[in-house]
């Protein structure tokens, strides 16, 4: 073989080489994609629900009162939402598929130590790591709206791996109540850890995302002073290509996206506040609202959260018939109905068990449009950086929510009230605040932009 002919061999290899951009999402490649996010998000969920599962008992351990137990919850989410803030730079700089598996490395940890806490301080620094945990559900509305792109019916698809919110609510409950006689509440997040990191393994197999790496290369050539290399692939992948695009925080508060911004992410902050009362301190508020015992509220936990379930497959299936925006204005609004509705209302059985779960679906449920409508109505170049500061306003809501209950009970105001003020309230403002949000045709693909 002649220097000529190797030569041309290697010129036809590069020339075919298949760049990150140009490798094509196939439905088997988006199959798994989608399991594993899917599973990524149960396993998170599983640690960061199963604190609030099972802190009536860590507080039994240590001696906490009701009051101490919400003081030692808020201090640990200050903890979440300070980890949570460079969850979106992690996205727009390292990648999508690398923010996923560092995100669920930092939620296995934090789960392991959690078993090791020897007391509300070690316990309040060991949960703030659990904002990685927390934050992938935003890792995973961005990586996935950009492997949807041009699917159909992509926001029910995107429910489908979002209701792994219901399922690893409902698994926590279901392992506490399997496993917590066996090996205690330490060795519950021991076992959650190790749930974690089966998921990196799976998630080292991931494809990155095309627009991402387009992206990036975009500005790759741009700075090599390649113009015309730049705008070819910008439009190859529909990228703005504008001068005046702005990254970063700049860019998600620039005049077109200011009032969006604000809007979005006090619903998260306000639709947080009812998640922490509701959700993760659910067991809390059905023991001392209701007069429930501990294994009966775990009971209705479990029941409640297999109902949750069908709620993101429900308001994902609408917000692709209706629209996301509104879906979510709907739901929050009549979960906050439903929830005072169980609170008020007679503690019978039936009645608890048939509102806490309606209130569930209604809060739980929105979060699969609003996620992926945050992907849509945020353009590429600051779709991490505007989900993320969104998505930072939830573990601020829960702060808000599990404070405000602290003081209230600390105040000698009944659980009840506390629980209609820090979450019923909040909730159907979540969906009131939406009306300020963009309106997005939910029927277009994502809207596309990188940095000049």
């Amino acid at each position: 073989m002649d220097s000529t002919t190797s030569a041309s061999r290697r010129t036809q290899t590069a020339a075919t080489k298949i760049e990150p951009w140009n490798v094509v999402i196939t439905g088997k490649k988006m199959a798994y994609v989608s399991v594993v996010c899917f599973i990524a998000w149960v396993a998170s969920v599983y640690d960061y629900t199963l604190f609030g599962t099972l802190l009536p008992v860590i507080a039994e351990d240590f001696g906490w009162t009701a009051a101490q137990s919400m003081s030692v919850n808020t201090w640990a989410t200050v903890g979440v939402f300070l980890v949570s803030l460079v969850v979106g730079t992690i996205m727009d700089k390292m990648g999508r598929k690398r923010a996923l598996i560092l995100l669920v490395i930092g939620g296995a940890v934090s789960s392991g130590l959690t078993g090791a806490a020897a007391g509300a301080l070690s316990m309040v620094i060991i949960r703030g790591f659990s904002g990685f945990a927390i934050s992938e559900e935003v890792v995973n509305a961005v990586y996935l709206n950009e492997i949807y792109k041009k699917a159909k019916g992509r926001g029910f698809m995107f429910s489908l791996v979002q209701s792994g919110w219901p399922v690893g609510a409902l698994l926590a409950a279901g392992m506490t109540a399997l496993f917590l006689p066996i090996v205690g509440w330490r060795g519950s997040f021991v076992i959650a850890a190790l749930v974690s990191l089966v998921v990196v393994l799976l998630a080292a197999k991931l494809p990155e995302s095309p627009t991402f790496a387009a992206m990036k290369e975009v500005e790759r050539r741009r700075k090599a002073g390649d113009e015309a290399g730049a705008a070819a692939l910008a439009a190859e992948h529909e990228l703005e290509t504008g001068t005046d695009s702005k990254s970063g925080l700049r860019g998600v508060f620039t005049p077109e996206l200011r009032v969006h911004t604000i809007s979005i992410s006090l619903a998260w902050l306000f639709s947080w506040m009812a998640i922490q009362v509701f959700s993760v301190l659910g067991t809390t508020v059905l023991v001392e609202a209701k007069g429930l015992s501990f294994d009966n509220a775990l009971f209705i936990l479990i029941l409640a959260n297999a109902v949750a379930f069908t709620g993101y497959l429900f308001h994902g299936w609408v917000g692709d018939k209706l629209g996301r925006r509104n879906t979510v204005l709907g739901g929050f609004v009549l979960g906050g109905i439903a929830s005072a509705a169980m609170l008020l209302g007679p503690n019978s059985s039936g009645f608890v068990i048939t509102m806490y779960a309606l209130t569930l679906f209604f809060l739980t449920g929105p979060f699969a449009a609003m996620l992926f409508y945050m992907g849509e109505s945020f353009p590429a170049h600051v779709r991490g950086t505007g989900s993320n500061l969104a998505h930072v306003m939830a573990p601020v809501g829960a702060i808000v929510g599990s404070a405000l209950v602290s003081v209230l009970l600390t105040a000698g105001v009944p659980m009840t009230a506390a629980a209609l003020l820090a979450g019923s309230l909040p909730l159907a403002l979540a969906g009131l605040v939406m009306l300020g949000a963009r309106k997005v045709d939910h029927r277009q693909p994502a809207i596309e932009g990188v940095s000049a």
